[in-house]
């Protein structure tokens, strides 16, 4: 919601925009002052280089703002865990500041938080991402801690148990989130034995973790020639370049067997209902996905700007629907996750249950109208507004800049991709919209999940006609 509010004040009104005479909307004041000129992000110039043992350094110096703020990702995240340990990559990176050969916990802690800064830590599909950002008079402080990590750390087995106990207890939190229980039957649904479709772990899986299974795959995926740091901030690029070789120059790990490849996905989705049940549950969360385009696919912005026009801002055509209208839900959405290998569109909202049909009904409407009508110029350009709007205040950040550089590595782009995103998506016309809507908005093309009580799951969904079978259990 703040994401839309922001733009919604640079934008000055999408929440009002046409939705091409499907719904009514109140005519906008008279008075109202025209848009003010679009102001894309503009990317930094970004320094490459590669040590002698294969590290990638992406470099950009910004001068101003006195911090220095940096990420580090290595290849492998939850879709490479082994088969009987789902949810390791997680373990691994909640543990990471957890102690090296050279400091303990505390004072990892300590030298972070004099430095100004303290350590974030992300394991995603693809990858396992840690950050800081200090002050830029203490940069060879944070980047001497983040050096340390990444080639030394040790996981104690006293702290890998408590690190085990918490994650327990946290992923029971998450199972009591029907939001959670969606995405996790969506991704199983989807990508089916992919190991795309792991999106967190089990409490067996977390149970039977040993502190030296841990150390096990830290080793095989923490190497040099597997990894990238970014470095974005109030620096001298020699000075910095000087600094990592010598921190990171020696940096070999022991040779272990490289990661198996992830394959791309190429089984449709299923055009069926997945359902999970939540006993008294009082309303259902609905999710509807299917495959999409990747990043850097030539389809991937003309998608972006029909998602955002379907479901990806606050006046897209599905919450003038289903909120505006209809009142069904307080906050649909849909957006476009990208993987290295995968993409998902989805859409989401959670439901009173007498309307759990209806709103699938509505869902698949404005699906079908995306593949089937063309946009209006005010939704191609609100959208566009939008999209680019929303990069230009994400990336405001020296922080943001820096896991956006390593993402789109993982990702195997280029760091130019970072200047062209927006220019692709201002090129966007309306047959491009019309095109991918065809392509990948259709209905038929979508998996449902829905969480909450069966019975009304199985009553309020029966007119679709629709196989309607119970997700796959996880424990």
């Amino acid at each position: 919601m703040i994401r839309h509010v922001l733009l919604a004040l640079l934008v000055m009104a999408p929440a009002l925009m046409s939705a091409a005479g499907a719904e009514k909307t109140k005519p906008l004041p008279k008075d109202l002052p025209s848009y003010g000129p679009l102001e894309p992000f503009r990317a930094p110039q970004v320094t490459v280089r590669t040590l002698s043992n294969g590290l990638t350094l992406w470099l950009v110096p910004r001068s101003g703002f006195p911090k220095v703020s940096f990420a580090a990702s290595v290849r492998g995240g939850l879709a490479s865990d082994p088969k009987d340990r789902p949810g390791l990559s997680q373990l691994i990176t909640d543990m990471l500041d957890q102690g090296t050969r050279m400091r303990s916990a505390r004072q990892i802690a300590e030298e972070l938080q004099a430095a100004g800064g303290d350590l974030s830590g992300t394991a995603g599909a693809d990858s396992i991402v840690i950050a800081t950002s200090v002050l830029s008079g203490k940069s060879d402080a944070g980047l001497a801690i983040l050096a340390d990590i990444l080639q030394n750390a040790t996981f104690p087995a006293s702290e890998v148990e408590l690190a085990k106990r918490n994650a327990a207890e946290g992923l029971r939190a998450q199972e009591a989130d029907p939001s959670f229980l969606a995405r996790r039957a969506l991704a199983k649904a989807v990508f089916g034995d992919h190991p795309y479709s792991v999106i967190a772990g089990t409490q067996e899986s977390i149970q039977r973790t040993t502190a030296e299974d841990i150390r096990r795959e830290y080793a095989r995926r923490f190497q040099p020639d597997q990894a990238i740091l970014v470095a974005v901030g109030d620096f001298e690029l020699s000075k910095m370049e000087a600094e990592m070789e010598s921190l990171l120059g020696k940096w070999s790990a022991p040779k272990a067997p490289l990661l198996p490849d992830i394959q791309k996905v190429s089984i449709p989705a299923p055009h069926e209902v997945f359902s999970v049940e939540r006993a008294g549950s009082v309303q259902t969360n609905i999710v509807v996905g299917t495959l999409g385009p990747t990043r850097g696919d030539p389809d991937y912005a003309p998608v972006q700007v029909a998602n955002a026009i379907y479901g990806g801002m606050f006046g897209s055509r599905l919450t003038l629907n289903i909120r505006e209208d209809k009142g069904y839900t307080y906050s649909p959405g849909s957006g476009l996750s990208s993987q290295h290998k995968a993409a998902v569109l989805q859409t989401w909202a959670a439901v009173r249950n007498e309307v759990t049909g209806a709103s699938l009904n509505e869902i698949n409407y404005e699906l079908n109208r995306m593949a089937t009508t063309e946009p209006s110029p005010e939704e191609l350009s609100t959208a566009q507004r939008f999209l680019t709007g929303t990069r230009a205040i994400e990336l405001q950040s020296q922080g943001a800049v820096a896991r956006e550089l390593a993402q789109l590595w993982v990702l195997g782009l280029p760091p130019e991709e970072l200047g062209v995103e927006s220019s692709r998506i201002q090129k966007v016309v309306a047959k491009d919209v019309t095109r991918v809507g065809g392509k990948y908005f259709p209905a038929s093309r979508q998996t449902v999940v829905a969480v909450g009580e069966k019975t009304v799951i199985e009553e309020q969904l029966a007119p679709f006609s629709l196989r309607i079978e119970q997700a796959q259990k996880i424990e």
